[in-house]
């Protein structure tokens, strides 16, 4: 059973999402207005996994269709790295692709107007790759 903070790193907000204690269910969180001091943003980042007692932080890898490492990707990996020198829990990745298209067809298939879907986008994104990533977990029959 794990309490992980799923980050979804996006240039001009970050999308947080939440598991539950048992490490079932992913649910959106919050939206962080980037600053302009990335360390700024990832000292947020850590309090808030303090606060919600996170006892792992999962950020979104940005992969290429193709699965390559594209520069969203490396910038993203770079960005993971300094994090982990911020937190006392471990800071993984897990593939992101597609969460954001899925998180906005799914509040447009809930006639959410556009507007109202911009503020709370990224931390839909971000349980949806949280989710996948304690799904993931599941089915390796990791604990």
């Amino acid at each position: 059973m794990t309490r992980a903070l799923g980050v979804d790193l996006g240039s001009k907000r970050i999308g947080l999402a939440v598991s539950d204690r048992s490490g079932t269910i992913a649910s959106p969180l919050s939206v962080l207005a980037r600053s302009k001091s990335r360390r700024h943003d990832l000292a947020e980042i850590a309090r808030i996994a303090r606060d919600e007692e996170a006892e792992v932080i999962v950020v979104g890898l940005p992969l290429s269709m193709n699965g390559e490492h594209g520069a969203a990707a490396k910038a993203a990996v770079k960005e993971a790295d300094r994090l982990a020198t911020v937190v006392d829990v471990p800071v993984e990745m897990h593939d992101e692709r597609l969460t954001t298209v899925t998180a906005d067809r799914s509040m447009i298939e809930a006639d959410m107007r556009a507007p109202e879907r911009r503020k709370v986008v990224d931390k839909v994104a971000a349980a949806i790759m949280l989710q996948a990533w304690l799904d993931s977990r599941r089915a390796r029959g990791a604990s």
